[in-house]
């Protein structure tokens, strides 16, 4: 249980941060689809983790 709230809180934190990125540099994108994309990346990631 505490290693799926680890992956979240990480998560949450590559997300915001692949966010703040291009908001910074906004010739990469707009923000949201960077975010989103990460996202899909992490859950592709996560999720046979998760259901281990």
């Amino acid at each position: 249980m505490l290693v799926l709230l680890l992956l979240v809180l990480v998560s949450a934190m590559v997300i915001g941060g692949l966010a703040y990125l291009v908001h910074r540099h906004p010739a990469a994108g707009t923000p949201a689809v960077a975010a989103l994309a990460g996202a899909a990346v992490l859950a592709a990631c996560v999720i046979p983790i998760a259901v281990r």
